[in-house]
């Protein structure tokens, strides 16, 4: 009886009518279709919000961190502008400001007679041991008084001057 056809039914079904009782198979293959196809489409687009991070990354960038933050803020807030300057910040090479500071700090170690890298002092702060400010005497914040355990620098072999004359190359 299950095998015959309602009277108004046409003769020929098509084939993903399934008799009841049966697996559904047309279903089946869609939910993987469906399941496969948003995995995908999140890895696609996680992927595309982290690409200036990668490029930036690859090149060894300084602002590579900068990048990573804005392509961070981009996917959680959903500005785009913020994906869009974190591509374009990937792309540009930003100036060394660090090697010539850094270069400008050593030639001024050199000059007031420290060997590269001992310029760079932590001093004491006096007023560490006294609770309040009222506390704290006088001879404490003097500054023509040197501080304890200051680093004081030896007299110059060539002897004090008042100024010396540039030598121009």
């Amino acid at each position: 009886m299950a095998d015959t056809l309602h009277p108004a039914a046409p003769h020929h079904l098509p084939f993903f009518i399934t008799p009841p009782g049966e697996t559904d198979v047309l279903m089946v293959v869609l939910a993987f279709f469906l399941a496969f196809s948003v995995l995908g489409f999140g890895v696609f687009y996680f992927r595309l919000h982290s690409l200036p991070e990668h490029l930036a990354h690859k090149s060894k960038k300084i602002q590579a961190e900068l990048v990573a933050l804005l392509c961070l803020i981009s996917l959680f807030t959903h500005q785009h502008i913020f994906w869009i300057i974190a591509l374009v910040l990937a792309f540009i090479e930003l100036p060394d400001f660090g090697g010539p500071l850094n270069r400008i700090a050593g030639s001024a170690e050199k000059l007031a007679g420290f060997k590269p890298g001992e310029g760079y002092v932590e001093l004491p702060n006096p007023a560490a041991g006294y609770a309040h400010a009222e506390e704290m005497p006088v001879e404490a914040v003097s500054a023509t008084k040197p501080i304890d355990g200051a680093i004081t620098l030896p007299p110059r072999a060539d002897g004090p001057t008042k100024h010396r004359e540039r030598v121009h190359a």
